[in-house]
């Protein structure tokens, strides 16, 4: 079972204010934990959103909406894939992940969707074959 810890934004990481070497060496700490427990997939940080763009799709229309986005509950500042046996061994390595804020922090966790879960049909193999094909 792969979940994403969802790191959220906070307006220090929104004006790309770096992370001090307190909060660097508890995240790599964590990580390399991961990493010899063989569950790390991956993990990384997001720039601002004033590096980014959305697009949005209303009645047919496609829009692109350059950032910065001004919704910071909403965004992501970075985020880890683990793979677990279980959520309980989910629940337990979130736990232990470092504030990743100075003060108030929050990390959201979601399982992700295994193609397994969508059933037996046409479509999700073609997915397989995509997979398949990155090995």
């Amino acid at each position: 079972m792969r979940y994403m810890i969802v790191v959220k934004a906070s307006k220090d990481s929104e004006a790309g204010v770096m992370p001090g070497e307190e909060l660097l060496s508890a995240m790599a700490g964590y990580h390399e934990q991961l990493a010899q427990a063989g569950v790390l997939v991956d993990a990384s940080g997001l720039q601002p959103s004033s590096k980014g763009w959305r697009i949005k799709w209303s009645d047919g229309r496609k829009t692109v909406v350059d950032g910065p986005f001004t919704e910071t509950k909403e965004l992501i500042a970075g985020y880890t894939i683990i793979n677990v046996k279980s959520e309980e061994e989910a629940r337990e390595w979130a736990s232990r992940f470092p504030n990743p804020h100075v003060g108030d922090g929050e990390i959201e966790i979601r399982r992700i969707f295994e193609l397994e879960d969508f059933g037996d049909r046409p479509e999700i193999d073609r997915f397989r074959e995509l997979d398949a094909g990155r090995k």
